[in-house]
Parts: structure tokens; C-alpha cells; sequence
């Protein structure tokens, strides 16, 4: 039984798709769908912040979220649990970085649990290569993908800040409150 898809699957498939393959000529309909399904995922807040602390509480902090993604040092209780932690970390690296560059922080000096798009990169690149290692038994077929989209990172990010232009609005965008 095929999973049902969200309503804004295709709207976001084809902004995508103008984006990624139209103007940046990564033709790879695998991450272009990939990318698509996870703005369909964010477009709903409260899966924006999905990595917990101990307590249960959401992580909005990106140095806290690697730290709880460690299954030896941090909260995660298994390598299985370090993976969703981890692909969910290049998820929201992505995310915001392409969507959200108001959440960015420009100014070095001023450290308000906004992390600098070179953090981003490097935690959203690194969590994508960790989730590409998961590469036996059921995480088999889907490793190459998260390969690709660590290899690729900055150009998806470029290709979703297009989309982000496409859609609009041309103020700066918030990133939503977190929900408990």
C-alpha cells in the first residue's frame, strides 16, 4: 500500500524541479523529490523541531540537536535512533538555510541559537554523509541518496533559496515558534 502524499506534493515537486533541473541542472529526480517531500514536511511547524532532549522537550538549539544525535556521549539511544537524529539535522540544515536566511546569523558577535550558514553546511553536509554510511539492510537502497545530497549540499541549497524566491513574499520570513 503506497503511502498517501501530501497535498502540496506536486505544487512543491514542479517549483523543485524548475529549480534544481531548469536552472541549476542538477537533473536527479530522486533528490528533487527528496526535497520536495521535505518541504511538504516543514510546512508543517511542528515537524520542524523533531530531535528531543532527554526530557522529551524539542531541540531548536543546531549544536544541541548534533549533541543529542551522539548514541555514545549524547541522548540518542541507539545508532538507528543517531540516523533519524542525523537525517533530520540535514533536513532542517537545508531547510533553513535555503528557505529561512533571516534565520541565519550574520553577526558573529551576537549568538542568539542561530547558527551561520557555514554551520548549516557543515552540520547539514556532515548529517547527511553519517545517514549515508547507514548503508545495510533496510537503509540499503536510500544511502546512495543522502551520498548524493551531502556531495550536493550547497547546490540545494542555492536551488531552494530559487524556490523560496518563486514563491514569494520578498520580506524576510520567521521561522515558526517551536511546539511542544
Amino acid at each position: 500500500m503506497q503511502a498517501e502524499s501530501h497535498p502540496l506534493e506536486p505544487f512543491f515537486h514542479q517549483a523543485v524541479r524548475n529549480s534544481y533541473e531548469g536552472t541549476l541542472g542538477l537533473h536527479d529526480p530522486e533528490v528533487t523529490g527528496y526535497v520536495a517531500h521535505l518541504l511538504c514536511e516543514f510546512s508543517e511547524a511542528e515537524n520542524l523541531y523533531k530531535v528531543r532532549d532527554e526530557a522529551g522537550n524539542p531541540i531548536e538549539d543546531l549544536s544541541e540537536m548534533i549533541l543529542a544525535a551522539d548514541p555514545i556521549n549524547g541522548a540518542a539511544p541507539s545508532f538507528d535512533a543517531e540516523r533519524a537524529a542525523r537525517k533530520h539535522i540535514g533536513d532542517y540544515a537545508l531547510f533553513v538555510a535555503g528557505m529561512y536566511p533571516g534565520a541565519v546569523d550574520t553577526n558573529r558577535g551576537r549568538r542568539q541559537r542561530h547558527p551561520s550558514l557555514q554551520e548549516l553546511i557543515n552540520a547539514g553536509k556532515e548529517s547527511y554523509f553519517i545517514v549515508s554510511q547507514f548503508n545495510l539492510f533496510e537503509y540499503e537502497q536510500e544511502a546512495p541518496l543522502f551520498a548524493r545530497l551531502s556531495d550536493r549540499f550547497e547546490r540545494c541549497i542555492l536551488g531552494l533559496t530559487l524556490v523560496r524566491e518563486q514563491l514569494g513574499p520578498r520580506k524576510p520570513l520567521q521561522l515558526p515558534p517551536q511546539v511542544n
